[in-house]
Order: structure tokens, then C-alpha cells, then sequence
């Protein structure tokens, strides 16, 4: 493994403003708070590459498929999913509750489309430096698709322009170990087949793709991209609205809905919003979801397969007998070498040895509740005074989760004009796209969607990018 660049005073200044410079060319950009439309800084990013394990890197790429045709089974063997969901109902009635108010409202009223859109991402980190853990698997609104080939194109600049070289302005990376992610395009191609599949397996570029966005989108640079994309490659159009402007500025006519200005019909409802209770601050955002769910466009994600991604279905599924009941036993092996030990916080026997680690070792735990979203979960030791602020019977809302050892690199983050050459720990994100039928699993499409890695530092326990945790970085695979 290389080391990384060692950069003069005067070099490094140079390329920081080299990275600032084409991250503002190129879209590798978000807005600052408090934002005005013509107003972008460069997102927070890695100056350097960080080194991955080639070996490691492959196997998260290959297991994608497996991963969506996993959640797709689950999907569409509805009945213990719902159970679950119940479940969770009961200790989170507004949110998860809430949703699965108008799953069943939707499905009373028999407006269901079956075809469901899933883009997915599934987060790993490097345990002891060379296996890949998953952290979670994210079903809804997964963000940065757009932004990561991105960083991988400046690293790719900054190493091909010699300004990773102190003396001689030579390459220090060989190409190939530098690789760029495939995440913009490959997840444009995803929703395009949602666009196909609805439209009785056409390419009509008559119908549109509407973006569900929150108001005042900081990273809506990382959505563009994907819209351009769209555009240009499958010549399909997008319009983006917010929950609170869904009612007014759309409509439904023959189980179909169409935004009201144009009537253009909408094929794809693409959530980037709308994964945790913020995003619905009065009831006119509920009544969206449901105008939303109620109609034929096909959902991505759809309720259900929103529900699908909730921490408890992740822990019930490192169980191998779970498991078992939708894939053969060599790909049961396969992806059981991707989980780390997951507890439930319940009165069975697995949930009360959870009750007993929380307590005795909570150094070695995060406690994780059922939303998505950065800075939910509970850290080490924190665990048990958080717990004691609970009614006991509450604690079945969370998962207790074994604590991943991902390698520490000193790297060099940028972000607005300040560099930190700090400590940092990295999570491997890899996109899959999905089109399956709900009512029994059946898969149209299903492919590998690329990759995003993102960095933070290794004292912060929470790794969002847009929250303020972490950045965008870049893969040297050694």
C-alpha cells in the first residue's frame, strides 16, 4: 500500500485550490446554509484518495445483486414483513406507523401498483482492516450516486495533472488503482427501466420521473446530476416537488397521476425525501404520501419496501434460518461473512443477553432505532444512561449492533476553504438497482449500480455528509 502524498506547505495550498476550483467546474458542489440559488461552495471532500483493499472492494461490488433480489424476496413475501412492521408500528406510531397507515389505506382502495423501483445502497466498513462488515441497508432516498464519480473524476484530475507529485509533477497513482464510480449513470439507467416497465416494457419518453425533494435542498447538486443524466442519455424528463407542494401541483385522473401545470404523466415517484418524521410536518405531507401511493406511477421506493430497510428486518435477517427461506445455503454462507452480531432489544433469549451487553460492555455497541438519516444512533457509552431515560418496554424499537474496528488512515479533508489533515475512518457505499414485482418477488431488472465511499473523522461517531459529519472521497485500491 502507498502512503499518501506528502505535499509541501506550498504545494498543498496550490492544490486545495486546484480541488476547489474544478469541484466548482465540474458539479462536485452543495450549497452553504442559508443558501441563495446562485450561491455553491465545493462539497466537503478528501484531497487524497483512501486506500481500500482491492479483494475487499469486489466482494462488496459482486454481493449487490444478491442484496436487492434479497430485499425483493422479502418484499414479496408480504406476510411476516407486515407482521413486523405491526410490530414496530406499536412503538412508533408517528412515523413508521403512519406509513403503514396508508400502505393499508392504498391497498383497501386497491390502487396498487405492483411494480416497485428499489435504489438501493448497502454501507460496509473494513473490519480489522480487511473484511467488509455491513452497517446498514438503505431502501429509501440513498443519497451522493450523483456526487461520487465526481470526487473519483478530481482525484483522477489532481493525479493525472502531476499535483500529487512533490518533486517531478509524475503521476503517483497508477490509473487503474484510482477507479471512478459508474453510480450517476447506472442509477439514471435504473429509473429509466422503471420507466419502461410501466410503460408495458416501452421506451416512452413521454411520460416523466418526478423527484420528491425536501424544501430547501442543500444537496440538490447530487440529484441533478442524476436528472441530467436522465435527460440525456434516456431523454426522459424530471420535475422535483416537495410533500407540501405535491396536493396542489399534481393530480390523479384514471389511477394515474400527472402534474397539474403540463399533464405530463408520471411514471416514477423517486423519493429523496421523506425517510424520517421531519420530512412531514403537518398532515398536508401525509395526505401527499398517500396521493403519492395512490395511483399506478411505480414508487421508488413504494411504502413497503421503504418499511423493508427499517433496522429490525436487518437484524431479524442476520439470523441464517431467515435467511434460508430465500436463498440456498452456499449464498446464505456468502452473505451471513458480510454481518456482524445484531441483537433485538426484546424479552426473547438473544434479546436479553442484548439487555445485559448494553449495560456491562456498551463500549463495544451502538444502539440504532428504526429511522434513517444521520445522528439517530447511540454510541458506546452513552447506551445506558439513553436506556434508563426509556420505559423498558420501549427498548424493543432499537437493535443493539456490534461496533465495526474499519482502519484509521490520516488523510486531508477540505471543507469551504479550511483543510483538516486529521485521523478518519471510511464507509463503503455500493448502489444496486432493482425493478420487482411485489405481490410475489418476481425480478424484471436487477443490476450493480456503483459505488460511493465517504470519510469522517475518526473521534465522530456520526458519518452524514449533508449533516455535517463527514465528505465525499475517493477509493485507492491496493
Amino acid at each position: 500500500m502507498k502512503s499518501f502524498p506528502q505535499l509541501s506547505p506550498e504545494n498543498l495550498e496550490d492544490l486545495k485550490v486546484k480541488a476547489q476550483q474544478w469541484s466548482l467546474a465540474n458539479g462536485l458542489v452543495m450549497y452553504p446554509p442559508d443558501f441563495q440559488t446562485f450561491n455553491v461552495s465545493n462539497a466537503p471532500i478528501t484531497l487524497f484518495p483512501t486506500p481500500i483493499p482491492k479483494t475487499a472492494f469486489e466482494q462488496a461490488q459482486s454481493i449487490q445483486k444478491t442484496y436487492n433480489e434479497l430485499y425483493s424476496k422479502i418484499v414479496g413475501d408480504k406476510k411476516w414483513l407486515i407482521d413486523e412492521i405491526k410490530q414496530l408500528s406499536q412503538f412508533d406510531p408517528e412515523f413508521t406507523g403512519k406509513l403503514f397507515e396508508i400502505y393499508n389505506k392504498v391497498n383497501e382502495q386497491g390502487n396498487f401498483q405492483s411494480l416497485s423501483l428499489g435504489i438501493f445502497r448497502s454501507d460496509y466498513m473494513l473490519h480489522d482492516g480487511k473484511d467488509i462488515k455491513q452497517i446498514e441497508f438503505n431502501t429509501v432516498s440513498v443519497s451522493f450516486g450523483g456526487l461520487s464519480p465526481k470526487i473519483n473524476e478530481l482525484h483522477t484530475y489532481l493525479n493525472d495533472s502531476g499535483s500529487y507529485d512533490n518533486d517531478y509533477s509524475y503521476q503517483y497513482y497508477d490509473t487503474e488503482e484510482i477507479p471512478v464510480s459508474s453510480s450517476i449513470k447506472k442509477i439514471a439507467e435504473g429509473i429509466s427501466k422503471g420507466n419502461y416497465y410501466y410503460n408495458d416494457e416501452s421506451d416512452n419518453a413521454k411520460t416523466v420521473i418526478l423527484f420528491i425533494v425536501q424544501p430547501n435542498e442543500r444537496n440538490s447538486f447530487d440529484q441533478r446530476h442524476i436528472e441530467y443524466e436522465l435527460l440525456k442519455t434516456h431523454k426522459l424528463k424530471s420535475y422535483r416537488l416537495t410533500l407540501e407542494e405535491i396536493i396542489e401541483n399534481t393530480t390523479i385522473n384514471g389511477d394515474k397521476l400527472y402534474i397539474k401545470k403540463t399533464m405530463d404523466e408520471v411514471s416514477v415517484v423517486y423519493y429523496r425525501s421523506g425517510y424520517g418524521p421531519g420530512d412531514y410536518p403537518n398532515e398536508n405531507c401525509w395526505d401527499a404520501r398517500f396521493q403519492l401511493e395512490n395511483n399506478k406511477a411505480i414508487k421508488c421506493p413504494s411504502i413497503i419496501t421503504q418499511l423493508s430497510g427499517t433496522k429490525k428486518i436487518q437484524q431479524i435477517l442476520t439470523e441464517k434460518s431467515n435467511l434460508s427461506k430465500y436463498m440456498d445455503q452456499e449464498t446464505v454462507e456468502e452473505i451471513s461473512k458480510t454481518f456482524v452480531k445484531i441483537y433485538p432489544m426484546d424479552d426473547s433469549p438473544e434479546g436479553q443477553i442484548a439487555k445485559k451487553l448494553a449495560f456491562e460492555q456498551p463500549e463495544n455497541f451502538v444502539l440504532k432505532p428504526q429511522r434513517e438519516g444521520g445522528g439517530n444512533n447511540i454510541y458506546k457509552e452513552d447506551i445506558p444512561g439513553f436506556l434508563k431515560t426509556l420505559d423498558e418496554k420501549n427498548w424493543e424499537a432499537y437493535i443493539l449492533m456490534e461496533l465495526i474496528n474499519p482502519p484509521v488512515h490520516k488523510n486531508t479533508i477540505i471543507r469551504n476553504n479550511d483543510i483538516f489533515n486529521n485521523d478518519i475512518i471510511s464507509e463503503l457505499g455500493i448502489f444496486g438497482s432493482i425493478v420487482f414485482d411485489e405481490t410475489n418477488g418476481d425480478i424484471k431488472y436487477n443490476e450493480y449500480s456503483g459505488w460511493l465511499l465517504r470519510s469522517k473523522l475518526a473521534t465522530s461517531n456520526e458519518g452524514g455528509v449533508a449533516a455535517g459529519f463527514g465528505c465525499v472521497d475517493g477509493i485507492y485500491l491496493y
